[in-house]
């Protein structure tokens, strides 16, 4: 599979701009990703760190759930990959976990992320609420997704080039 990336149009308005970069930087993450084996995908590159791109991608199917499941539609999603015992366990892998389990989780989750943010404008609250208690636009959430994404593929370049070498953006 090759990934391509796309840069939103220059003139986009506001919705079509803010989702095109969030999903810029999705893509870029899956790129980050590409061609390697699942034990390289486990490989924390930077000891003592747990850090590792399955990790990575395991932490964003997390955060695309919650913040586009429990708190902009409200649901009563569950974390996938850590709990109040473990509040890193998407990061503290076992060494069985594969690139295709992985990719497909987040994968759904992005799929969910998009289908709840079609119902809601810019400016609309969210349903629910963040574990701060606040409520949050749907703006707000999409920015915020964004720096999410883009300080993860800060570390996910650093990681893929201590794997292999690759570089690139």
């Amino acid at each position: 599979m090759t990934i391509q990336r796309h840069v939103p149009a220059t003139d986009a308005a506001d919705r079509a701009m803010l989702e095109g970069w969030l999903d810029y930087h999705r893509q870029t993450l899956a790129q980050k990703c590409e061609g390697l084996t699942d034990e390289q995908l486990r490989t924390a590159s930077v000891p003592p760190s747990d850090l590792s791109l399955m990790g990575l991608v395991r932490h964003m199917a997390d955060v695309e759930r919650g913040w586009y499941r429990r708190v902009l539609a409200g649901e009563d999603a569950e974390p996938l990959h850590y709990d109040e015992a473990d509040p890193d366990g998407d990061f503290h892998l076992t060494g069985t976990e594969t690139w295709q389990e992985a990719y497909t989780t987040w994968q759904a989750e992005v799929d969910v992320a998009r289908r709840n943010a079609a119902g809601f404008g810019l400016d609309d609250l969210a349903r629910g609420r963040h574990r701060s208690g606040e409520r949050f636009t749907l703006r707000w959430i999409h920015t915020h997704m964004i720096e999410e994404y883009a300080r993860h593929n800060g570390h996910a370049d650093l990681l893929r080039e201590r794997l292999d070498g690759a570089t690139g953006d």
